[in-house]
């Protein structure tokens, strides 16, 4: 081989190269890319999921004392919560503002004013990402164990 060929041949090595690290690069920040959006759809169906249920719940409700209860349980139903403890009582009391917006949203009144459900649900989401620092939709990614299966 001459130099010429080797230099050549170099040159198209470190192209290759370049490439293959562009590529890579580019893979990379996609897959970053994709799982950034999968987790906002996630969370985006976990928020219209709590809160249709929550809805129908505090749809039954007479008072906003019952609504807020009633918005509570549900939460508690939906993350599988059976027993209490001082982080949930602290959570269950965050929670109930976006009860009584609910309540007012499905029922609104002039006596009794509340922000949209949309922001009391922002701001308690921001208290718990704050304070526990990770999303509060992460409670609801229940593990369930493998059973065995079993033929008769």
């Amino acid at each position: 081989m001459t130099p010429a060929t080797a230099t050549f041949l170099d040159a198209l090595h470190a192209a290759a190269g370049q490439a293959e690290t562009a590529e890579g690069r580019y893979r990379r920040e996609t897959a970053q890319r994709i799982a950034a959006l999968e987790r906002e759809r996630v969370f985006a169906f976990r928020r219209l999921n709590l809160l249709r249920a929550v809805a129908q719940a505090v749809a039954r409700s007479e008072t906003e004392e019952v609504a807020v209860a009633n918005a509570q349980a549900m939460l508690r139903s939906k993350l599988g919560w059976s027993s209490d403890s001082e982080a949930r009582t602290e959570l269950l009391s965050r929670f109930a503002p976006v009860g009584q917006a609910v309540f007012h949203g499905l029922a609104p009144s002039e006596e009794a004013p509340t922000a949209p459900v949309a922001d009391c649900l922002a701001a308690f989401e921001a208290w718990y990402e704050g304070d526990r620092r990770t999303p509060f939709w992460i409670l609801f990614e229940h593990y369930v164990p493998e059973t065995p299966r079993v033929d008769f």
